[in-house]
Order: structure tokens, then C-alpha cells, then sequence
């Protein structure tokens, strides 16, 4: 089975949100930064099938899980 590299436009587009770079600066500016004890998972800015995308790509380890965590890191670090 063939990996996909994915990027944090496509993560966005995956999670039904405006996915270009001013679009993603402001999420990021609008909800950051995250509290190092809220789990990314958890944020309560998520929808429920957002939530639920984001908990079992990470579970898994799956393709989406490095640009996940790289969202994580941005959300915690801005603000």
C-alpha cells in the first residue's frame, strides 16, 4: 500500500475548512494557542466528525497523522 505525504492545505480541505494560507493563519490565529493540557482531539472548536477524523488518523498512525501533529505544534506555539 502506497503513503501519502499530506500538507496542511490538504488536512484543512480534508476537515471542510477554507484551506488556503489566510484562511489557515486565521484558524490558527483565532484558536491558538491551545492549552498544553486540552488534547488536540478535545479542542472544543472542532465538530464532532472533525474531532472524530482527527482522534482515529492519530490512533492509527495513518497517512494524516504527521501533519496532524504539526497543526498541534502550530496551535500551541501562536497566540
Amino acid at each position: 500500500m502506497e503513503s501519502h505525504i499530506h500538507n496542511i492545505a490538504n488536512l484543512f480541505a480534508q476537515l471542510g475548512l477554507a484551506n488556503d494560507s489566510a484562511a489557515i493563519d486565521a484558524f490558527i490565529a483565532a484558536h491558538s494557542p491551545l492549552p498544553h493540557d486540552v488534547l488536540l482531539t478535545e479542542a472544543p472548536f472542532w465538530s464532532p466528525a472533525q474531532a472524530a477524523f482527527l482522534k482515529s488518523e492519530i490512533a492509527e498512525d495513518a497517512d494524516w497523522s504527521a501533519v496532524i501533529d504539526t497543526l498541534d505544534v502550530q496551535l500551541r506555539a501562536a497566540g
